[in-house]
């Protein structure tokens, strides 16, 4: 129930329902912040997905909840802020607590040191998902 499906296909959808309601291109993706629980299954899942849409296009990822916890019902609101201030400082924050990574997940994690924005990207997602195969992706775009 709580797990997702392991080939990640709901997560895919999310994601290219979100590029596409974006009128964007996986290319077009400068970031993205990750649900990422820290749970074996879901991480995955969510890892695999992320390769599935983006492929050799290298995007860098980060995730929230080693700074602020699961909040939950809140977490996916939370960590839209957290994506809409990264966009708009030009700043990737990283990954706080994941110092042993899993090079089978093949994701630019971003750790250590807060990075900058890449060069002319404007746009970033932000994936949420929950119990039950919910999953939602919110992208933003820098404006001005």
């Amino acid at each position: 129930m709580t797990a997702p499906r392991p080939d990640g296909q709901g997560i895919v959808s999310a994601l290219r329902k979100a590029l596409a309601d974006a009128a964007a291109q996986p290319a077009d993706v400068a970031h993205i912040n990750a649900h990422a629980t820290s749970t074996p299954h879901g991480d995955r899942a969510e890892a695999l997905a992320l390769r599935t849409v983006f492929g050799k296009h290298t995007v860098p990822v980060t995730a929230s909840k080693g700074a602020i916890g699961h909040l939950q019902g809140a977490a996916g609101g939370v960590e839209a802020v957290v994506t809409v201030l990264t966009v708009h400082h030009r700043l990737i924050p990283p990954t706080v607590g994941h110092e042993d990574p899993d090079d089978d997940l093949g994701l630019d994690v971003v750790t250590g040191n807060a990075r900058p924005f890449p060069e002319g990207g404007d746009l970033a997602l932000s994936d949420s998902f929950g119990f039950g195969g919910h999953n939602a992706v919110l992208a933003f775009r820098a404006t001005g």
